[in-house]
């Protein structure tokens, strides 16, 4: 998979009490370290070609340094990333809220998707690859039938905000 060294280019502070900035190591290896075992709850967010918001839950994992989540393809989420792929990713994690803010492709490659199966499979949800995407015996019960998309956020932004100590806000910027 590509992309597989991935640090901030800017880090800035936010938190107006002090707080010193919070390392991107934090919530990166919290998101290694937890997906896809831990019951973390993440959701995308998309424009609309009408230009609202849509935001929906999705099953992700932290790969390689890299956020990739599963979408049925006639979804609005997908149907919104078909168009305008500009995205954010938002979770709680082990004491920092994080969103992550970016473009998300699809991941159409056997062996990427076959170790992305893999990982979901680590996790509980058997996938399997087949047709450019994923499928298993079951899924979100509004994903719509199999196959399913997988897509691969570039990372653009993050914002953390610490929820446990040492507690902080902080801006990432990554080059894309």
């Amino acid at each position: 998979m590509t992309d597989s060294t991935h640090e901030p280019i800017a880090t800035r502070n936010l938190d107006q009490y002090g707080s010193a900035e919070l390392p991107w190591s934090r919530p990166r290896d919290i998101l290694a370290a937890d997906t896809p075992k831990a019951d973390l709850t993440f959701f995308v967010a998309t424009v609309r070609p009408d230009g609202r918001p849509h935001s929906a839950g999705v099953g992700a994992v932290w790969v390689d340094d890299a956020l990739y989540f599963v979408s049925g393809p006639g979804t609005r989420k997908s149907r919104n990333l078909a168009v305008n792929p500009a995205c954010t990713v938002s979770v709680r994690l082990r004491g920092v809220d994080l969103v992550l803010e970016g473009s998300a492709h699809r991941v159409t490659e056997a062996a990427d998707l076959e170790k992305l199966a893999e990982v979901y499979r680590s996790g509980g949800w058997p996938a399997t690859v087949t047709d450019e995407g994923f499928t298993a015996p079951f899924t979100a019960p509004s994903a719509g039938p199999p196959p399913w998309h997988v897509y691969r956020l570039t990372l653009h932004t993050a914002i953390g905000v610490a929820t446990a100590e040492p507690h902080g806000a902080t801006r990432w910027d990554f080059a894309h």
